[in-house]
């Protein structure tokens, strides 16, 4: 690989970073047993959900655009590099069985293409062009959010698709570990800064920084989700019935919020074409398939209002 216009800067840059500074907490970390090892690297884990905690307002101002994005017919895309690049692509792929979702619907985007979610695709990174292409390929339109994914924030392939999505006129996101004030907010329109402080081992951003990353994508899809309808109490009812333990799912889902017994609510998934949002409607409101589905179309797909609706 060719060596960077200017190493001493980059060194310089990277150096700088609150992702790659030592952490005094395990300077002695070598010289430890495997449960003292274990404790010091528990005891910087539980700085991440509270590192996650302070960012809430803006992981707020984020699923609001996605919401936006979803009802406009746009999508939701993640691009990252080496763990923030999977980390986006498992947050993307969990949605259709998860929510019934289109596949096209949240995608994500790792800089060297599939095979570097099984073998480090090393430079892949390393050029903002690459993630610029990826944009474009991926068809990215005034409709869409953006997020880019990079524990450092400086990643080129993440800058160059975010960057390109822009111009493009798209809505913005980026997720980093590194202070916001290290951010130039006129970059994106939303920017969520979770600060984990320094890795265990110094620069393993796939430690603190790979879980903060975890947590804030859960959110951002989860809460999404919830506000176009995909759950009703604290269940899942657009899941895809894509295997055995998926149909058994929505059996007991159909069960525990109408009430039925294991018959009858196979019975009603039978007769919803196994659908369970047009099964609940059809027990809760006492109506027939035809009835829930046109109800659940009247109530843009949320269960609570279909049943309540009054015609």
């Amino acid at each position: 690989m060719s060596e960077p216009r200017n190493p001493q800067k980059l060194f310089q840059e990277i150096a700088a970073l609150a992702t790659e500074q030592r952490n005094p907490h395990s300077m002695e970390i070598d010289a430890c047993s495997t449960f003292e090892i274990l404790k010091i690297i528990s005891e910087e884990d539980k700085l991440v959900p509270l590192a996650v905690e302070q960012e809430l307002p803006f992981i707020e101002a984020a699923v609001e655009l996605i919401v936006k994005a979803f009802k406009n017919g746009g999508r939701l895309l993640y691009f990252g590099a080496g763990t923030s690049g999977r980390i986006g692509v498992v947050d993307a792929s969990e949605c259709p069985p998860t929510y019934g979702t289109s596949p096209e619907l949240v995608q994500g985007f790792i800089a060297g293409g599939k095979e570097a979610m099984f073998t480090a695709q090393e430079g892949a990174e390393d050029h903002e062009e690459n993630g610029a292409v990826d944009v474009l390929k991926a068809g990215v339109t005034p409709n869409d959010v953006v997020c880019g994914i990079a524990a450092s924030k400086r990643t080129p392939y993440v800058i160059g698709a975010v960057k390109k999505a822009k111009e493009l006129g798209a809505a913005t996101l980026f997720v980093t570990c590194n202070p916001r004030n290290k951010f130039d907010i006129k970059e994106v329109d939303v920017a969520i800064c979770p600060y984990v402080g320094p890795e265990v081992v110094m620069g393993s951003t796939r430690m603190k920084s790979g879980t903060a990353q975890k947590l804030v994508l859960n959110m951002l899809t989860t809460a999404s989700m919830i506000r176009m309808g995909k759950v009703y109490e604290n269940m899942m009812i657009d899941l895809q019935m894509t295997n055995k333990k998926l149909i058994e799912r929505a059996k007991r889902i159909v069960m525990t919020i109408t009430g039925v017994d294991y018959e009858n609510a196979t019975s009603f998934l039978v007769k919803a074409e196994w659908h369970v949002k047009t099964a609940l409607v059809m027990i809760k409101a006492d109506v027939s398939a035809e009835e829930a589905r046109r109800r659940l179309e009247l109530a843009d797909g949320f269960v609570r209002k279909a049943i309540e609706i009054k015609l």
